[in-house]
């Protein structure tokens, strides 16, 4: 059976630059045809990508016309219950293919989400997120993942999202964006970091700083996960989830623009909404490849 199937970078509107995700368009709920879990990864791990979304239409809408679909993300080694930038792409991938251009909900292992056009961002696509705010953690539970992450370099402040085991790392203000992009993390090391007797385990790495003066940018960061099969992640709108609340709560802003300094690099356009405890993230995003996916069922 062929599927169609796209690859789509996110975060950007520069083809080869941000976050590159596959996007495979599944027959709605309810057709006889069925794609298990254990061919989604496969599938993943065939393309590669630190993300192949999986999305299918809700018994009784279409990717034409409809307005409800669910969604599955996965990387080359696993599942995973959030993923941004995937998620941006596939909104992306039903337009570019469908001309559907309205709002989009789609449910997933993170409850539902919500993309549309961004009003305040000419020709992006916000996503309607949960926040993931993070809490002080002690330096010395991770000091050895530290120095495999950053080296000798100063941090500011040390905090841990429990929801999404995602550790932020501040670094200190003297700490140049140059220096941040010229990290080079010992994934080795950071795997083989002991973690068998804690209760907040670390599945990713936020590495982040205050963004440079006289730049458009209020904070700027990298992210790791080799835990998830991803050294570095190059645009992530999950971490942005967790990074966020605390860079709103520093700079007193609700509105704001990050950048992920990976070699690819991407722009993040965030709008807090504190009182319901969600997130605006927006970006835009470029089709690159569009074709089929020949499964054998």
């Amino acid at each position: 059976m062929a599927l169609p199937l796209l690859q789509v970078d996110a975060f950007t509107d520069v083809p080869f630059t941000g976050n590159p995700a596959a996007v495979c368009l599944l027959p709605p709920s309810g057709s006889n045809i069925h794609i298990d879990e254990i061919t989604m990864q496969k599938i993943a791990s065939e393309m590669n990508l630190s993300e192949t979304a999986f999305v299918q239409p809700v018994e009784g809408h279409t990717f034409e016309s409809g307005e409800c679909f669910h969604l599955r993300w996965f990387t080359p080694t696993t599942e995973v219950p959030l993923c941004g930038h995937a998620t941006l792409a596939t909104a992306a991938a039903i337009r570019h293919r469908y001309q559907n251009m309205g709002t989009l909900r789609f449910q997933t292992l993170s409850g539902e989400l919500v993309t549309k056009t961004d009003a305040m961002v000419d020709c992006a696509i916000a996503m309607d997120f949960p926040l993931n705010p993070p809490e002080p953690r002690d330096i010395s539970e991770v000091r050895s993942l530290l120095d495999a992450v950053i080296g000798e370099l100063a941090v500011l402040a040390l905090l841990y999202s429990e929801s999404t085991k995602k550790l932020l790392v501040r670094l200190d203000d003297s700490v140049t964006m140059a220096q941040l992009q010229a990290i080079q993390p010992s994934f080795s090391k950071m795997l083989a970091f002991d973690q068998s007797n804690t209760t907040k385990p670390v599945k990713g790495v936020i590495v982040c700083l205050k963004g440079p003066d006289n730049s458009p940018y209020d904070f700027v960061s990298r992210y790791f996960a080799p835990w998830v099969g991803i050294d570095e992640d190059p645009v992530t709108g999950s971490a942005h989830t967790v990074s966020a609340p605390y860079w709103s709560k520093q700079l007193n802003k609700t509105v704001m623009t990050a950048r992920q300094c990976s070699p690819r690099g991407g722009d993040v356009f965030i709008q807090l909404q504190q009182e319901t405890s969600r997130v605006l993230l927006s970006g835009k995003a470029v089709v690159v490849v569009e074709g089929q996916l020949f499964v054998k069922l």
